[in-house]
């Protein structure tokens, strides 16, 4: 925890990629990867995003600039540990050198994994944890196709123990892409479920990262740019796919969500939800929907002027309310959404039993995310916050 809590007050570092941003932007691709050293990039996706015609796209592009692209597609939702290892010899055999992930936060997340193991060697399970990275990384390139997991500027990688049934957290400034290339236009081939759990992704980055113990004031602009955004835009988007402002705002939204976590870090939602996610292959940001208005609640009584202020950000008229008023007011508003986008109410509905809450609770106080968390909590407090939200 004195990692990210104990540097002078007034002191803010904050690390962000080269953003290119902008409908049609996924053509600057070739030029971007030429400026990194590319010759033979290694392209990280999965099926879907193929299917979609992106990596076609994309491919297209990297030919146009004379590179030599290598595909490697077989990755799953939420990453496992076997998936990464077997897009790192693909990475060795064809002798790639800088890493392009094109897809939702489980591409990205996985190629940063080949980035992880290109750099430093033995095995992705590994590098759990924070800064545990001792040699640089090839270069990498993060474009996103989801409006909400932060990957394509994050410090984070999340990946599957899949012999503990676990998401594990490698977190440290190397894992920083590069270059981070966001265009709207891909947004539009999201199913309905992925941009309801992409963007309540997004959502609770912007407020895990407000109340924060490793908030600074620039990571605090953008997060509550991000939490406005995504109450602005997300119900659009998600009713009309191909409302371009909708989805330029929540693509902005996203990254702002991204920039603030990445640097920021962020809270007991993640780490709860990293559990659930790890035990049923369950989607991320639905997992952190069902959580959010529970983590919010306890957390408010650490923090309630910053909830105030995320309300505030969030539309909420709580002008002279205390602050546990408007926090009970924002769970409920997230609680709605959620409804709105089609987000069960409880864990329950998603496989997990009264039995599971107890294991969840221990496995969650090992995640990275639990220690910048606004107010402290035992093991004990976290099974409650999950009973709660079954």
């Amino acid at each position: 925890m004195s990692a990210f809590v104990h540097e002078p007050r007034g002191l803010a570092k904050f690390h962000a990629p080269e953003v290119v941003f902008g409908p049609g932007s996924l053509a600057e691709t070739g030029f971007a990867a030429l400026r990194l050293g590319a010759r033979r990039p290694l392209v990280v996706t999965d099926p879907g995003i193929t299917g979609a015609g992106w990596v076609d796209r994309l491919l297209g592009v990297l030919r146009g600039s004379g590179l030599v692209p290598v595909v490697w597609s077989d990755i799953t939702p939420n990453p496992k540990d076997h998936e990464v290892r077997s897009a790192y010899v693909a990475y060795e055999e064809h002798g790639c050198d800088v890493i392009i992930g094109i897809g939702g936060g489980s591409c990205l997340d996985a190629a940063k994994g080949v980035a992880v193991l290109a750099g430093n060697g033995g095995d992705i399970l590994d590098y759990r944890g924070v800064d545990q990275l001792h040699h640089p990384i090839p270069p990498t390139l993060m474009i996103p196709t989801t409006s909400g997991t932060g990957a394509d500027v994050s410090q984070f990688c999340i990946v599957t123990d899949t012999s503990r049934s676990v998401k594990v957290t490698i977190m440290g400034r190397a894992l920083v892409p590069d270059i981070s290339i966001t265009d709207p236009t891909l947004l539009r081939t999201m199913p309905e479920w992925l941009s309801a759990a992409t963007g309540l992704d997004a959502l609770t980055h912007g407020i895990e990262a407000y109340v924060s113990l490793a908030h600074n004031p620039i990571a605090d602009l953008h997060a509550l740019s991000a939490v406005g955004g995504v109450l602005d835009h997300l119900p659009a988007m998600f009713e009309h796919p191909d409302d371009i402002d909708a989805g330029a705002g929540m693509a902005q939204a996203s990254l702002n969500a991204g920039l603030a976590f990445s640097n920021a870090i962020l809270g007991a939602t993640h780490a709860m939800s990293h559990q659930v996610g790890g035990l049923l292959d369950a989607p991320h940001g639905v997992i952190n929907g069902i959580l959010l208005p529970h983590v919010i609640r306890y957390n408010a009584r650490s923090e309630p002027r910053r909830f105030g202020e995320i309300a505030r950000a969030a539309g909420m008229y709580v002008d002279g309310m205390p602050g546990e008023e408007a926090a009970e007011l924002l769970a409920e508003r997230v609680e709605k959404l959620a409804a709105t986008l089609g987000v069960p109410a409880g864990l329950g509905a998603l496989g997990v039993t009264l039995e599971d809450c107890r294991t969840l609770s221990r496995t969650t106080l090992e995640d990275a995310c639990l220690t910048t968390n606004p107010r402290a909590a035992t093991a004990e407090q976290i099974q409650e916050l999950f009973e709660a939200a079954l």
